[in-house]
C-alpha cells in the first residue's frame, strides 16, 4: 500500500518544483543565447543565492556548464568554497565534471529534472554523488519537473539539427 504524502512532504515537493522552475528559466535564457538549454540555481536557507545557464559557446569554455558557473557564484557570495547547507537544482542530470565539482563544494543536496542517459553521472552512467569510495556524498532527488526539463532539450536539439548543427 502506498502511504499518503504528508503535509511537510507535499510542501517540500512544492519547494523543489518552485526552484526547478527557476532553473528552467535559466535554461530558457541559455536556449535564447544558442546554448544547450541547461539551467541551475543554488538555494540556501530558502533563497536563491546563485543562478546560471550553460555558457560554453558564449565563453568558448568547455567547463562553462550551468552547475560550474552557479557553484562559483555561490562560493563567492558565501565567502567559502564549502557550500554546506545548500541545495543545487539543475534541469539536466549533472555530468562527471559537474558531479565532481558538486562533491568538491560539499553540496549536500542535488535535485535534477531530466535524466541524461549519454553523460549523466548521478544515476544514468555513473553514481558519483553516492559512491561510497569517495570522501563526500550528496543526497539526490531525480525527476523533478522531468518532462518540461527534457522537452526544452528535445526542442533545442531538433532545431539545431534542422539548421545542420549538433
Amino acid at each position: 500500500m502506498i502511504s499518503p504524502i504528508d503535509e511537510n512532504e507535499a510542501l517540500r515537493l512544492a519547494d523543489h518544483e518552485f526552484f526547478m522552475r527557476r532553473a528552467l528559466m535559466q535554461a530558457e535564457a541559455a536556449m535564447e543565447a544558442s546554448e544547450v538549454p541547461v539551467g541551475c540555481v543554488i538555494v540556501r536557507e530558502g533563497r536563491v543565492i546563485a543562478e546560471a545557464s550553460n555558457a560554453r559557446e558564449t565563453l568558448s569554455d568547455p567547463t562553462a556548464h550551468a552547475e560550474m558557473i552557479a557553484i562559483t557564484q555561490a562560493a563567492q557570495l558565501v565567502g567559502d568554497w564549502r557550500l554546506e547547507g545548500c541545495a543545487l537544482y539543475v534541469t539536466l542530470e549533472p555530468c562527471s565534471m559537474c558531479a565532481g565539482a558538486i562533491l568538491q563544494a560539499r553540496v549536500p543536496l542535488v535535485v535534477y529534472g531530466a535524466a541524461d542517459p549519454k553523460a549523466g553521472a548521478v544515476d544514468s552512467l555513473f553514481t558519483l554523488l553516492n559512491d561510497s569510495r569517495l570522501n563526500h556524498r550528496s543526497d539526490t532527488i531525480a525527476g523533478v519537473l522531468a518532462k518540461p526539463c527534457g522537452e526544452i532539450l528535445t526542442q533545442f536539439f531538433r532545431e539545431q539539427r534542422k539548421l545542420g548543427k549538433k
